[in-house]
Protein backbone atom coordinates (compact mmCIF):
# COMPACT_ATOMS: atom_id res chain seq x y z
CA UNK A 1 0.00 0.00 0.00
CA UNK A 2 1.91 3.20 -1.08
CA UNK A 3 1.39 6.72 0.23
CA UNK A 4 -2.11 8.60 -0.74
CA UNK A 5 -3.89 5.43 -0.58
CA UNK A 6 -6.74 4.37 1.65
CA UNK A 7 -6.48 2.47 4.25
CA UNK A 8 -8.95 1.64 6.43
CA UNK A 9 -11.49 4.22 4.59
CA UNK A 10 -8.79 6.88 5.64
CA UNK A 11 -7.38 9.55 3.29
CA UNK A 12 -3.81 10.26 3.23
CA UNK A 13 -1.45 13.09 2.24
CA UNK A 14 1.24 12.19 -0.61
CA UNK A 15 4.81 13.03 0.62
CA UNK A 16 5.51 16.44 1.14
CA UNK A 17 7.36 18.37 -1.86
CA UNK A 18 10.93 19.83 -1.40
CA UNK A 19 11.28 16.65 0.55
CA UNK A 20 15.32 15.93 -0.29
CA UNK A 21 16.66 19.09 1.49
CA UNK A 22 16.49 23.14 2.14
CA UNK A 23 14.23 24.85 3.79
CA UNK A 24 11.16 22.66 3.80
CA UNK A 25 13.61 19.99 5.16
CA UNK A 26 14.57 22.20 8.02
CA UNK A 27 11.24 23.10 9.02
CA UNK A 28 9.65 19.72 9.34
CA UNK A 29 12.69 18.08 10.99
CA UNK A 30 12.33 20.87 13.27
CA UNK A 31 8.61 20.57 14.18
CA UNK A 32 9.26 16.83 13.88
CA UNK A 33 11.80 17.09 17.13
CA UNK A 34 9.36 19.68 19.04
CA UNK A 35 6.13 17.84 18.52
CA UNK A 36 7.23 14.12 19.18
CA UNK A 37 8.75 15.87 22.86
CA UNK A 38 6.17 17.99 23.39
CA UNK A 39 2.98 17.62 21.85
CA UNK A 40 0.83 19.78 19.22
CA UNK A 41 -0.87 21.72 21.48
CA UNK A 42 1.91 23.24 23.63
CA UNK A 43 4.52 24.06 20.71
CA UNK A 44 3.18 27.11 18.70
CA UNK A 45 3.87 28.66 14.98
CA UNK A 46 5.97 31.58 16.00
CA UNK A 47 8.26 29.02 17.85
CA UNK A 48 8.50 26.97 14.67
CA UNK A 49 9.18 29.77 12.95
CA UNK A 50 12.16 30.55 15.30
CA UNK A 51 13.63 27.38 15.89
CA UNK A 52 13.35 26.75 12.64
CA UNK A 53 15.43 29.82 11.73
CA UNK A 54 13.14 30.76 9.08
CA UNK A 55 10.92 34.23 8.09
CA UNK A 56 7.09 33.88 8.55
CA UNK A 57 6.33 34.74 5.07
CA UNK A 58 9.14 31.58 4.09
CA UNK A 59 6.98 28.98 6.87
CA UNK A 60 3.89 29.88 5.54
CA UNK A 61 4.90 29.57 1.89
CA UNK A 62 6.04 25.91 2.44
CA UNK A 63 2.78 25.22 5.09
CA UNK A 64 -0.28 27.50 4.86
CA UNK A 65 -1.56 26.37 8.53
CA UNK A 66 -0.13 24.33 11.23
CA UNK A 67 -2.11 20.95 10.00
CA UNK A 68 -0.60 21.30 6.87
CA UNK A 69 2.46 20.97 8.38
CA UNK A 70 1.74 18.43 11.09
CA UNK A 71 0.40 16.27 7.81
CA UNK A 72 3.71 16.62 6.49
CA UNK A 73 5.74 15.42 9.05
CA UNK A 74 3.41 12.66 9.44
CA UNK A 75 3.63 11.78 6.11
CA UNK A 76 7.80 12.39 5.99
CA UNK A 77 7.96 9.92 9.16
CA UNK A 78 5.80 7.61 7.06
CA UNK A 79 8.19 7.66 3.93
CA UNK A 80 11.13 7.40 6.55
CA UNK A 81 9.83 4.45 8.34
CA UNK A 82 9.54 2.70 5.07
CA UNK A 83 12.59 4.01 3.45
CA UNK A 84 15.03 3.28 6.32
CA UNK A 85 13.84 0.76 9.03
CA UNK A 86 11.45 -1.54 7.05
CA UNK A 87 14.21 -1.36 3.76
CA UNK A 88 17.43 -2.17 6.65
CA UNK A 89 15.20 -5.02 8.39
CA UNK A 90 14.89 -6.18 4.86
CA UNK A 91 18.23 -5.95 4.33
CA UNK A 92 19.11 -7.99 7.22
CA UNK A 93 16.38 -10.87 6.76
CA UNK A 94 16.36 -13.74 4.38
CA UNK A 95 12.92 -14.61 4.76
CA UNK A 96 9.73 -12.84 5.68
CA UNK A 97 9.54 -14.35 8.93
CA UNK A 98 13.11 -13.10 10.20
CA UNK A 99 11.85 -9.77 8.66
CA UNK A 100 8.62 -9.89 11.06
CA UNK A 101 11.29 -10.13 14.23
CA UNK A 102 14.48 -8.48 12.79
CA UNK A 103 12.69 -5.27 12.50
CA UNK A 104 12.73 -5.71 16.39
CA UNK A 105 16.46 -5.04 16.31
CA UNK A 106 16.28 -2.21 13.82
CA UNK A 107 13.91 -0.47 16.42
CA UNK A 108 15.88 -0.74 18.89
CA UNK A 109 18.90 0.89 17.23
CA UNK A 110 16.90 3.70 16.55
CA UNK A 111 15.22 3.66 20.02
CA UNK A 112 18.75 3.85 21.38
CA UNK A 113 19.35 6.31 19.12
CA UNK A 114 16.49 8.75 20.87
CA UNK A 115 14.79 8.12 17.64
CA UNK A 116 11.11 7.28 19.12
CA UNK A 117 9.72 6.97 15.14
CA UNK A 118 6.50 6.24 16.20
CA UNK A 119 5.92 7.92 18.84
CA UNK A 120 4.49 11.32 17.13
CA UNK A 121 1.99 9.34 15.48
CA UNK A 122 0.93 7.71 19.13
CA UNK A 123 1.35 10.89 20.69
CA UNK A 124 -0.71 13.15 18.05
CA UNK A 125 -3.69 10.63 17.93
CA UNK A 126 -3.79 10.60 21.51
CA UNK A 127 -3.51 14.08 22.08
CA UNK A 128 -6.40 15.11 18.87
CA UNK A 129 -8.38 12.03 19.19
CA UNK A 130 -9.70 9.55 16.43
CA UNK A 131 -12.44 11.55 15.33
CA UNK A 132 -9.97 14.58 14.39
CA UNK A 133 -8.24 14.81 10.79
CA UNK A 134 -4.73 14.97 12.39
CA UNK A 135 -5.89 11.87 14.38
CA UNK A 136 -7.45 10.32 11.15
CA UNK A 137 -4.49 10.43 9.60
CA UNK A 138 -2.28 8.58 12.37
CA UNK A 139 -4.57 6.09 12.50
CA UNK A 140 -4.10 5.91 8.56
CA UNK A 141 -0.27 6.10 9.10
CA UNK A 142 0.02 3.06 11.29
CA UNK A 143 -2.55 0.98 9.37
CA UNK A 144 0.31 0.84 6.90
CA UNK A 145 2.57 -0.18 9.29
CA UNK A 146 0.19 -2.81 10.35
CA UNK A 147 -0.58 -3.95 7.12
CA UNK A 148 2.96 -4.65 6.28
CA UNK A 149 3.35 -7.05 9.12
CA UNK A 150 -0.49 -8.60 7.81
CA UNK A 151 1.43 -8.91 4.44
CA UNK A 152 4.88 -10.76 5.52
CA UNK A 153 2.58 -12.95 7.95
CA UNK A 154 1.16 -14.06 4.56
CA UNK A 155 3.90 -14.57 2.62
CA UNK A 156 5.17 -16.53 5.67
CA UNK A 157 2.44 -18.96 5.11
CA UNK A 158 1.25 -17.98 8.72
CA UNK A 159 -2.84 -18.66 9.99
CA UNK A 160 -4.98 -15.85 10.75
CA UNK A 161 -2.75 -12.93 8.81
CA UNK A 162 -5.00 -10.29 10.20
CA UNK A 163 -5.30 -11.36 14.23
CA UNK A 164 -0.85 -12.07 13.79
CA UNK A 165 -0.49 -8.32 12.51
CA UNK A 166 -2.54 -6.49 14.75
CA UNK A 167 -0.69 -8.41 18.05
CA UNK A 168 2.95 -7.96 16.06
CA UNK A 169 1.75 -4.29 16.24
CA UNK A 170 0.81 -4.53 19.50
CA UNK A 171 3.97 -5.46 20.47
CA UNK A 172 5.62 -2.71 18.01
CA UNK A 173 3.93 0.16 19.39
CA UNK A 174 4.00 -1.09 23.08
CA UNK A 175 8.17 -1.09 22.50
CA UNK A 176 7.63 2.71 22.12
CA UNK A 177 5.75 3.22 25.28
CA UNK A 178 8.00 0.91 27.60
CA UNK A 179 11.15 2.43 25.78
CA UNK A 180 9.96 5.40 26.55
CA UNK A 181 9.40 5.05 30.21
CA UNK A 182 13.36 4.10 30.50
CA UNK A 183 13.46 0.47 30.13
CA UNK A 184 16.61 -0.21 27.62
CA UNK A 185 15.49 -3.98 26.98
CA UNK A 186 11.66 -3.05 25.64
CA UNK A 187 12.57 -4.08 22.43
CA UNK A 188 14.46 -6.88 22.86
CA UNK A 189 11.26 -8.30 25.32
CA UNK A 190 9.15 -7.05 22.27
CA UNK A 191 10.81 -9.47 20.04
CA UNK A 192 11.07 -12.71 22.17
CA UNK A 193 6.82 -11.78 22.02
CA UNK A 194 6.59 -11.79 18.74
CA UNK A 195 8.91 -14.86 18.34
CA UNK A 196 6.35 -16.92 20.44
CA UNK A 197 3.27 -15.29 18.87
CA UNK A 198 5.21 -16.58 15.43
CA UNK A 199 5.41 -20.03 16.57
CA UNK A 200 1.58 -19.97 18.02
CA UNK A 201 0.21 -19.09 14.51
CA UNK A 202 2.59 -21.19 12.31
CA UNK A 203 1.92 -24.39 14.39
CA UNK A 204 -2.17 -23.58 14.21
CA UNK A 205 -1.30 -23.93 10.31
CA UNK A 206 0.89 -26.71 10.53
CA UNK A 207 -1.83 -28.63 12.24
CA UNK A 208 -3.74 -31.26 10.27
CA UNK A 209 -6.92 -32.42 10.90
CA UNK A 210 -7.42 -36.34 11.54
CA UNK A 211 -8.57 -38.18 8.31
CA UNK A 212 -11.47 -39.69 8.62
CA UNK A 213 -12.66 -43.17 7.88
CA UNK A 214 -14.21 -43.71 4.31
CA UNK A 215 -18.07 -43.69 4.67
CA UNK A 216 -19.40 -47.31 3.88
Amino acid sequence: MGAGEDPHGISLPGPPSGATGGTEDRILSTAYDLFSRRGLRDVGVNELIESSGVAKSTFYRHFPSKDDLVLAVLARRDQIWFAEVVAEAQSRSATPEEELLIIFDVFADWLGDGGYESNVFIKILMEMGPDHPLGRACVGYMARIRGHAQTLAEEAGLERSVDFARAWHLLLKGTVVTAMEGDPQAAELAQSMARSLIERHRHRAAVSLPTLPPQS
